[in-house]
C-alpha cells in the first residue's frame, strides 16, 4: 500500500457560497481521498484530506483554484501524518 499522509489546508478569499465545499468534495472523492471540508466562521474553508502525496498535490492544485465562481486569495498548506480515521470524504458544518 503506496504511504499515506494528511493535508491540512486553510483556504481564503471568496470561498463561501460559491459550492467551494461540494466541488472540493467531488474532487477529493475523483481522487479517492478520505476526509473532509468545512466552512468556517472567519469565512474560510477549512480541508482535511488523507491519502497517497501524489493524489493530496493534485487535490492541493485544485484548492489553489477552486471552482468557477471562488476567487482563492492564498492556501496555507501542512502536511502532517495521517491518522487513518476517515473512510469517506465528507462535506461538514
Amino acid at each position: 500500500m503506496e504511504d499515506r499522509t494528511r493535508l491540512h489546508a486553510i483556504v481564503r478569499g471568496i470561498v463561501q457560497g460559491v459550492n467551494f465545499r461540494y466541488a472540493t468534495r467531488r474532487e477529493a472523492q475523483r481522487l479517492l481521498l478520505t476526509g473532509w471540508v468545512r466552512n468556517r466562521s472567519d469565512g474560510t474553508v477549512e480541508v482535511i484530506a488523507e491519502g497517497p502525496r501524489a493524489q493530496l498535490e493534485g487535490l492541493l492544485d485544485f484548492l489553489r483554484s477552486g471552482p468557477p465562481m471562488a476567487h482563492v486569495m492564498g492556501v496555507e498548506a501542512t502536511w502532517q501524518p495521517a491518522t487513518g480515521e476517515f473512510t469517506a470524504f465528507e462535506i461538514r458544518g
